[in-house]
């Protein structure tokens, strides 16, 4: 048998106080009272948390598959700032969507959680008898709320728009439907998107008039009937747009082989010409297929919603085509013309856990170009970057400590440190919209982003945190309480990793649910006990 340096060094302990009190009664008169026996106080020192916290996430990040990646990991205290563990906090990562909490943090801060979205439409021309003669003007100032996640269905607020007109009595429009002012003037996308992503629905371009985050489901039914054109494509929420030719697809009969049928697949390819889509593939027979796309004009998407919305309320437009743009000459005779209506959407407290929950990409472009919009005028991402920088330097960060791109964290010109993350959550506690941004956030094991993961584990239910994932980039940034009650902040960010995604979520995971077992105050030792009389 063979004992560690350690192991003989508690024994020579052991036995020398064996040997002690073995003296020890041997000296004593054979009539006096056996002396209580108390342990050495060494033996029964508590563990130190903070230290096997640390040598646990340094063992976890330390694995050889990660040698080439870099982490960036920090844990505070939230009750007294004490930092329990720290490893490359202060550096820059690409946080993917954990820009989100800068952007939703800042957006709280400086709106406020009653803020309200405001689209106004506007009779350009009289009303005679029931007709508008003339256009009908949507002035638009991005509210992310025409959707189907926040309304059930994206078309209420449509058809809520023509009841309006009916109740001033307009059933019929002589002119067109066309976009207002220009709130938001800068480019659709986000600096540093992969423009090979923008037909994809997370990469969604935004604009002032925006209708159901930014993306149409294009539902692909087979006609048996028919062997030329025989699937059917129809545009979902609304029909007219964007416009999809399905020529291109394949159905499969039912004699196919069922593997074949498995892999038929239907992908859409961007019509440049009709600025639409064209259908490619396959579709089996007796089968169904929902494609996802982004609108390809956003203006357009809105436009087309609304136009449809008044026919089903009855309220015909008689201009021959829905304009996407408001040119100077056809605005120029519109100058004060009547409001008609203004569509308020829901707080902002309500449209935060839809944007954060689920990781809703165009709101924080829509949040971030806003802030600009309020706070200076002009609603750029550039305008709306200042203001994300100077509420940073408001709460105590360094200037260093980010590079703010985008409001979503789909550019890869983001960079944050955990440093920042974690000072930004802290001072959100002290904050008196904090119940706003905490509730937001997802929940482990419970919804949003980490629905599915740290179950049966004491982050479950507790811990709650923001996640990002793009290419080389995993990131987890959030609020967990320790076993004894003790609040924490951390932010894990991880980059240019080779390894499986699916092995840093596990260690990401393995942390999250080690804070949530941590004391993080020791243990009392333990008060020496007298031994058992003879």
């Amino acid at each position: 048998m063979t004992f560690t340096r350690q192991a003989a060094s508690a024994v020579s302990i052991i036995v020398g106080a064996s040997a002690f009190v073995a003296c020890a009664r041997a000296a004593a008169p054979a009539s006096a009272a056996p002396a209580p026996m108390t342990l050495p106080v060494a033996l029964v020192a508590p563990p130190d948390p903070r230290a096997e916290l640390r040598a646990a996430i340094d063992s976890m990040i330390g694995a050889q598959e990660f040698r080439n990646m870099h982490w960036g990991v920090l844990v505070v205290d939230a009750l007294d700032g004490d930092t329990l563990y720290s490893h490359n906090a202060g550096k820059l990562f690409m946080p993917a969507s954990n820009q989100k909490i800068l952007t939703g943090a800042t957006a709280l801060a400086q709106l406020g959680p009653d803020f309200r979205f405001r689209t106004t439409f506007a009779a350009c021309g009289q009303v005679r008898r029931g007709t508008l003669q003339g256009d009908l003007v949507v002035h638009g100032r991005g509210d992310p709320s025409f959707s189907d996640a926040m309304r059930g269905d994206a078309m209420i607020p449509m058809r809520e728009v023509a009841d309006s007109l009916a109740a001033h009595g307009i059933r019929r429009i002589r002119g067109s439907i066309i976009a207002g002012a220009d709130a938001f003037p800068d480019a659709p996308h986000g600096f540093g998107w992969a423009w090979d992503d923008f037909t994809e629905p997370y990469s969604a371009g935004v604009d002032e008039l925006f209708f159901n985050e930014g993306f149409a489901r294009i539902v692909l039914t087979p006609n048996p009937r028919r062997t030329r054109g025989a699937v059917i494509a129809t545009s979902r929420p609304i029909r007219t747009y964007p416009r999809v030719e399905a020529r291109q697809l394949t159905l499969l009969s039912a004699s196919v082989d069922s593997v074949e049928r498995r892999r038929a697949r239907a992908t859409t390819v961007p019509d440049t010409a009709t600025r639409g889509y064209r259908l490619e593939g396959a579709v089996a027979v007796r089968d169904s297929t929902v494609l996802t796309v982004a609108y390809p004009e956003q203006r357009a998407a809105f436009l087309a919603a609304l136009r449809e919305g008044l026919a089903e309320r009855g309220v015909k437009v008689e201009g021959a085509s829905v304009r996407p743009r408001a040119d100077a000459p056809a605005m120029a005779h519109c100058v004060g013309a009547d409001t008609l209506y203004t569509l308020s959407s829901p707080p902002l407290r309500e449209i935060m856990p839809v944007f954060e929950k689920p990781s809703q990409n165009q709101i924080g472009e829509i949040l971030l170009k806003t802030l600009g919009l309020e706070k200076t005028g002009v609603g750029s991402a550039d305008s709306g970057r200042r203001v994300v920088e100077r509420q940073l330097a408001a709460w105590g960060a360094t200037p260093d400590g980010a590079a703010v791109r985008d409001g979503s964290g789909l550019s890869r010109h983001d960079y944050v440190s955990p440093e920042t993350l974690v000072r930004v959550l802290g001072a959100m506690r002290r904050d008196t919209a904090f119940r706003v941004f905490y509730d937001a956030l997802p929940i482990a094991g419970v919804d949003g982003t980490i629905a599915n993961r740290m179950r049966n584990t004491p982050a479950e239910g507790n811990l709650r945190a923001k996640t990002g994932t793009i290419d080389k980039a995993r990131s987890l940034s959030g609020y967990v309480t320790a076993a004894d009650g003790r609040p924490l902040v951390f932010s894990i960010l991880s980059n240019n990793f080779t390894a499986p995604v699916a092995a840093v979520t596990r260690v990401q995971d393995a942390i999250g649910a080690r804070l949530a077992a941590l004391r993080v105050r020791p243990t009392p030792a333990a008060t020496p006990s007298p031994g058992v009389p003879r």
